[in-house]
């Protein structure tokens, strides 16, 4: 017969996991989401070495991921006096998470869209320069830079959306429901 203690570390595994998966629905790996999942129900901020025995990976994996999860914005790097040793924390809002995760991504995209566009129109500029153009050849330069046009208005939006979630006005338009801790309302 299980005793409460095995009960609770049960739940808490199932919560890791619940948050695992969800972590790589939201497109992130499910190391990422592991650690995580360990790390904000630990409550405390860890160590690799701590994180390593948790998940059974090594300690340069470990190191692998949790700089993967700085860069995504959902871990950060703390000090504790006293301690030695890097410790990291993940942040405790879900709704932060979420938002970091996703904007981290985006900007990412937005990124690379950024030096695409510009190696396009260098490639598009040149070829407008050149002296034995035909009128097709015009045509299809000019469809390519409206296309260009369409596909940088697209990115410029996707950075709008970006700075909409990391400013926090999306909760002006969609709220965070309050239940005061209340798990059957």
């Amino acid at each position: 017969m299980e005793n409460n203690t095995e009960r609770i570390d049960e739940v808490r595994t199932q919560f890791i996991e619940k948050i695992t998966d969800n972590m790589n629905a939201f497109g992130a790996p499910k190391s990422v989401g592991l650690v995580l999942g360990i790390i904000y129900m630990n409550r405390e901020p860890m160590t690799l070495d701590e994180l390593s025995v948790e998940t059974g990976m090594s300690k340069t994996r470990m190191s692998q991921v949790v700089r993967e999860m700085i860069e995504m914005n959902i871990t950060e790097r703390v000090f504790k006096k006293g301690v030695r040793k890097d410790l990291y924390q993940v942040e405790e809002d879900y709704y932060q998470t979420f938002i970091s995760l996703f904007t981290s991504t985006w900007q990412k995209a937005i990124n690379r869209s950024r030096h695409f566009e510009q190696r396009l129109k260098k490639k598009l500029d040149e070829l407008q320069n050149q002296p034995d153009l035909t009128e097709a050849d015009e045509q299809a330069i000019n469809n390519l830079l409206a296309e260009l046009h369409e596909w940088k208005e697209y990115y410029d939006w996707i950075r709008r959306v970006a700075h909409f979630f990391e400013s926090g006005e999306i909760f002006e338009h969609v709220p965070k429901k309050r239940t005061g801790g209340d798990l059957n309302e």
